[in-house]
């Protein structure tokens, strides 16, 4: 008889605010569960009021400089999103069908090909602009 092996938990304890990976305020973590397995398949941090209060700072801060960006530099940052969801497209769509039971045929067109897709078409959108 052979031994089953624990699946992998993908433990994360950073969040990301302000553009890089910071140490939340809080220690408390929050399991993710595989939803056919019903088996915890990662740790993502628990966030407090107070990571909420510095993400809504951050992005107050940004708004100004993100308002006066060009519509073009706009399209490029969009772009680049799509590519990374694009390179990640497999991996996300694994991770998605895990946690929610979606067939993963179904996860990879819906959950992990329809961002990467719309982030590109917004880009081609502001080409008008």
């Amino acid at each position: 008889m052979t031994a089953s092996r624990k699946p992998e938990v993908n433990v994360h304890d950073k969040l990301y605010l302000n553009g890089e990976w910071v140490e939340p305020e809080g220690n408390g973590m929050l399991d993710v569960i595989n939803s056919t397995t019903e088996e915890v398949m990662g740790r993502v941090p628990e966030g407090t009021p107070e990571d909420i209060n510095r993400a809504v700072a951050a992005a107050r801060a940004a708004f100004d400089s993100w308002a006066a960006t060009s519509s073009a530099e706009r399209a490029r940052f969009l772009e680049k999103i799509s590519a990374g969801l694009a390179a990640r497209q497999s991996e996300i769509a694994t991770i998605i069908a895990s946690e929610v039971g979606m067939p993963l045929p179904l996860a990879t067109i819906v959950q992990a090909g329809m961002p990467a897709m719309v982030m590109g078409s917004y880009a081609k959108l502001l080409g008008g602009y």
